[in-house]
C-alpha cells in the first residue's frame, strides 16, 4: 500500500476514533476504553501511517500523536486543562506503546500481527465493562493533633469561620476547596453544611458522640473543579457525579498534656477508570481538603486554649 493510499485510510480511521472519543465524554463514559485502549490504538495508527524507522522513533510518534489529540480536546472545548493534565501521565505512555506494538508487528511474523490486528477486537470489551462496572468505595484518613482539649477541638470541628483564600495552587487553579462550615440542629439528626469554593456539601448528621465522634453520610457534593479553559465555561459530564463523597467521620482523641488526635475520614467513589489510576489523584485532592480543614480548626481550637 502506497503512502497516499495509507494516509487517507489512516484519516478516516482517527477522524472515526476522534467522533467515538467525543461521543464517549458526551455520554459520560469515562472508563478503559477511552483512557487506555484509544490512546493505545491512537498511537499505533500513528506508526501504520508514517511507518518510522525505529521502535524508539515508533514510540515517539504514538506519543506525540496522543498529545496532539489531547490538544485538540482542549482547543474544541470538550475538556479544560486540569483533567487533561491529569490524564496525560496514563494516556502518553499507552500511545507510545501502541506505537511500538504496531512497529514491532510490522517488522515481525504474520502470528504477531495478528496479534496486534487482535487490538482492534478490544474496544467493544472496553465499552462492555466501562458500562457495567460498578466503582469501588476508597477510604482516605488524615490526622492531625491539636495543642486543645477534644472539648474545644469539637466545637471547631461542628462549625467554623471563614477561612482565608487558598495560596496553593492547585486551589487556585480551579479545585474546589472548603471555605466555611456551620450546622443547623444539634445532635443526631443535625445537618452540617461545609461551602465548598464550587456550592455546598450537605452532611446530615448520623452519629454525634461529643467530644468523641461525628459521623455523617453526604447527600449533596459539588463540582470537584472548575475546569480552565480557553472558553468561558466548560462543563464536562466528570464535573457531575464522577467523583462522589459518600460519608465521612471526625474522630477525637484524648491525648495527654491537653492535646487533641483529630482524625477525619472519607468515603468516596469516583466514576473513572482505570480506577486505581484514577484514585491516586483523588485521594491526594482529599487529603489537601482535610488539611485544608484541619489546618483552620488547628488554628481556631488553640487559640480558643490560650484564652
Amino acid at each position: 500500500m502506497n503512502t497516499t493510499a495509507r494516509g487517507i485510510i489512516g484519516f478516516l480511521v482517527f477522524a472515526l476514533l476522534a467522533m467515538g472519543g467525543v461521543l464517549l465524554t458526551r455520554r459520560g463514559i469515562y472508563g478503559l476504553t477511552i483512557f487506555v485502549l484509544l490512546p493505545a490504538i491512537v498511537g499505533g495508527l500513528a506508526t501504520w501511517i508514517f511507518r518510522p524507522a525505529t521502535g524508539g522513533r515508533a514510540a515517539s510518534s504514538g506519543a506525540l500523536t496522543v498529545l496532539v489529540a489531547l490538544c485538540a480536546l482542549l482547543g474544541l472545548g470538550f475538556e479544560g486543562v486540569i483533567c487533561l493534565l491529569m490524564a496525560s501521565p496514563l494516556a502518553l505512555p499507552l500511545g507510545a506503546l501502541g506505537g511500538w506494538l504496531v512497529y514491532r508487528a510490522q517488522s515481525s511474523s504474520a502470528t504477531a500481527r495478528g496479534g496486534i490486528a487482535m487490538l482492534l477486537l478490544l474496544p467493544p470489551a472496553g465499552l462492555t465493562w466501562d458500562t457495567h462496572a460498578q466503582p469501588p468505595v476508597f477510604e482516605v484518613r488524615t490526622a492531625i493533633t491539636i495543642a486543645a482539649s477534644p472539648e474545644q477541638v469539637w466545637q471547631r470541628v461542628v462549625t467554623f469561620s471563614e477561612l482565608p483564600e487558598p495560596r496553593e495552587w492547585y486551589f487556585r487553579a480551579g479545585l474546589a476547596y472548603p471555605k466555611r462550615a456551620r450546622i443547623v440542629g444539634s445532635g443526631a439528626g443535625a445537618t452540617r453544611y461545609c461551602e465548598f469554593s464550587t456550592g455546598p456539601v450537605v452532611e446530615p448528621i448520623e452519629v454525634w458522640d461529643q467530644p468523641r465522634l461525628l459521623r455523617f453520610r453526604v447527600t449533596e457534593n459539588p463540582a470537584p473543579m472548575r475546569e480552565w479553559s480557553p472558553y468561558a465555561d466548560v462543563v464536562p459530564k466528570h464535573l457531575h457525579g464522577y467523583l462522589v463523597s459518600r460519608q465521612g467521620q471526625f474522630r477525637l482523641t484524648r491525648l495527654p498534656a491537653n492535646h487533641t488526635l483529630l482524625e477525619g475520614t472519607s468515603w468516596y467513589q469516583h466514576g473513572l477508570w482505570p480506577a486505581e489510576y484514577w484514585r491516586w489523584w483523588s485521594d491526594a485532592i482529599i487529603h489537601r481538603v482535610h488539611w485544608r480543614v484541619f489546618n483552620q480548626i488547628k488554628t481556631l481550637a488553640e487559640a480558643d486554649a490560650r484564652q
